[in-house]
């Protein structure tokens, strides 16, 4: 990832904390029925998602600001991601995360000797306790989208795929969307790139894929609205889609209209359709948050929103083993 180091807004390559993180492969897809489909795995980051690139950013330029504590509300993967860059770094992570957050990413951050809070409720709920702790100790809030830095970590998907497309970007990118960032961050490294001059044409149209049992950015898209209701009583099997009113709402909006996107939500039982399609048949265990843009995929084409020869890329934002299911 950090190939891209003058993208990025690290000015001292000492302060660079890295586990190892980015340039994870693209594949192409040959078993799925699809003429020109690939699947970006980032289950191969370190502690298993594409959050490490997100941290390996945020916790780098934290470092070269001297910052000690850094606080995290967290659906659970973000959390895990933070502590261990934390621990590389020597700074003090302080990491609230739901009760029901998968049992794997809470001994993750456990185990790394981070101050782990469990709270009853969302991350919504989570979120509000963590910022109220870091105005009373003064921690630095890495919420999302409450700081710059993760966001640039995470364009580096953008950039490892028009690398790998040899600067000619795909027709559509389907990415599972909770917080948003990824989603952002990908478009970002194409407007910067377009603005260098290393890309011409059409830019992808970016294409959102939510958990029908909390679907905010859906209802709003469809409903031509540039900002979120909070969804009532969110649930779903994937913990990092159950975000009940993304602060990030009005940008996810802004990026999917202005790339001709769209927006799509899927049921629970079409995710775990889709777990057991891609270990099958591609032999990817995915998070249940990566196979959603698969699910969402096959309802597009279903409804002519998509077609079968176009260029199609599918962010697969974590590792299956992640998640007890």
């Amino acid at each position: 990832m950090w190939r891209y180091f003058p993208f990025l807004p690290v000015e001292d390559r000492r302060n660079i904390v890295t586990l190892g993180e980015g340039f994870t492969p693209i594949l192409r897809s040959r078993n799925l029925g699809f003429r020109s489909l690939w699947i970006k795995d980032e289950s191969l980051n370190p502690t298993g998602t594409f959050k490490a690139r997100g941290m390996a950013v945020a916790v780098s330029k934290a470092k070269a600001l001297g910052i000690k504590d850094i606080v995290l509300p967290s659906a659970g993967n973000a959390a895990a991601a933070l502590s261990f860059y934390c621990a590389k770094a020597g700074i003090r992570a302080h990491v609230f995360i739901p009760q029901d957050a998968p049992e794997v990413t809470k001994k993750e951050c456990l185990v790394t000797g981070a101050d782990v809070r469990f709270v009853k409720g969302t991350i919504a709920d989570a979120g509000k306790l963590a910022r109220e702790e870091a105005a009373k100790y003064g921690w630095f809030d890495m919420s999302t989208l409450r700081e710059p830095y993760r966001l640039e970590g995470k364009k580096t998907m953008g950039l490892e795929i028009a690398e790998y497309f040899r600067w000619e970007l795909p027709d559509a990118i389907i990415y599972p969307t909770g917080g948003g960032t990824g989603l952002i961050g990908i478009w970002k490294a194409f407007k910067e790139l377009e603005e260098l001059g290393w890309i011409e044409g059409e830019k992808p149209r970016m294409i959102s894929v939510q958990a029908s049992g909390c679907a905010p950015i859906v209802k709003a898209f469809e409903e031509g609205k540039d900002r979120v209701e909070e969804w009532k009583d969110p649930r779903t099997i994937a913990a990092g889609l159950k975000v009940p009113k993304p602060f990030a709402d009005r940008l996810i909006l802004e990026v999917l209209r202005e790339s001709g996107g769209l927006a799509v939500s899927v049921t629970d039982e079409e995710i775990i359709k889709a777990i057991r399609d891609l270990a099958r048949l591609e032999g990817i265990y995915a998070c249940p948050e990566g196979v959603a843009t698969y699910a969402g995929l096959k309802k597009l084409v279903s409804s002519g929103d998509i077609s079968e020869d176009e260029r199609i890329v599918l962010i697969n934002t974590g590792s299956g083993l992640k998640y007890l299911l």
